[in-house]
């Protein structure tokens, strides 16, 4: 934890959070309530690593079983039916139930390890994990690149994972559902979370070390939004309102859903490009597209 901005008293250290909490706020006005709270975590737990470790694995099954709920209650509820892609394949209890079970054993047994060598790998790259935070304008464009970043990752690795051997030996358990939802957004064997996750971990991590210059909230925030981005994109779910209504570039939940009934194409994780310009999108309206394609192709030539 880099205190250089913090300030202590010179008597005793408190020995519980909160007096932690408060120690901070005596000698620190200048920073905000969640800088102190930060700043008191590290101070309580006094070990870096174990802290950011902590902190880390628990905001990734707070936030991945958190936005999973919702998608589970709507599941449930049969006036939401209509907004349902694949509608005739509505996840059974035993279906969510089963996906979970294999989903948490992957966190413990694949993503806790590495979540735990996390900080000691970003620290050798740089990543600053103290008081104050950076502004949002800085977070919400370093954030945008690893969007970028991950979703270029995503589409090769994902299309790769389509390759024969490495489909039957690895991607086919992703596959298991046709009509996927919320929960199986991480529903895969250890190997493909860890080569998927690698591109949301490497893009921060690769940030970091060409500019100095990232602070470890900001990984939150985007491994955050990460998660809300593929959970939702397997919801199975097509609203009036969903996001790429209103930024065409987005993939959303009807660009994988296809993908998954269709077990081709449609590669990438949030952006629609890459699909767009190697002819790799999949569904009706990319096969007439490649149909007219071919017919205004034809009779060019004749």
């Amino acid at each position: 934890m880099n205190s250089s901005t913090l300030s202590f008293a010179a008597s005793s250290t408190p020995e519980t959070y909160w007096g932690q909490f408060e120690e901070i706020s005596k000698y620190n006005v200048q920073l905000n309530f969640f800088e102190r709270l930060w700043a008191a975590w590290y101070a309580f737990m006094g070990n870096d690593v174990l802290a950011t470790g902590i902190l880390s694995f628990t905001m990734h099954e707070l936030v991945y079983f958190g936005r999973s709920l919702p998608w589970i209650i709507i599941d449930c509820i049969p006036a939401f039916n209509k907004y349902k892609i694949q509608n005739q394949k509505i996840p059974t209890a035993q279906e969510q139930w089963s996906c979970a079970k294999l989903v948490l054993i992957s966190h413990f047994t694949v993503e806790l390890p590495q979540i735990w060598l996390f900080h000691p790998m970003a620290q050798y790259f740089g990543l600053e994990t103290g008081v104050p935070f950076p502004s949002i304008l800085k977070m919400a464009y370093q954030i945008a690149i690893f969007f970028v970043l991950e979703d270029t990752w995503h589409y090769w690795s994902h299309r790769a994972l389509h390759w024969g051997p490495l489909y039957k030996h690895i991607h086919k358990i992703h596959h298991q559902y046709s009509a996927p939802f919320g929960l199986a957004a991480e529903y895969a064997s250890p190997i493909e979370v860890m080569i998927l996750g690698l591109g949301t971990v490497s893009s921060p991590i690769l940030w970091c070390a060409f500019t100095k210059d990232l602070h470890i909230l900001t990984m939150y925030v985007w491994i955050v939004l990460r998660l809300f981005q593929a959970i939702d994109a397997h919801s199975g779910y097509e609203f009036p309102w969903s996001l790429h209504h209103f930024l065409p570039f987005w993939a959303g939940a009807d660009h994988h859903d296809t993908h998954h009934e269709r077990f081709i194409g449609n590669y990438s994780s949030s952006f629609r490009w890459w699909d767009y310009v190697l002819d790799t999108e999949s569904g009706p309206e990319a096969t007439k597209r490649r149909r007219e394609r071919k017919l205004a192709k034809a009779q060019k030539s004749q």
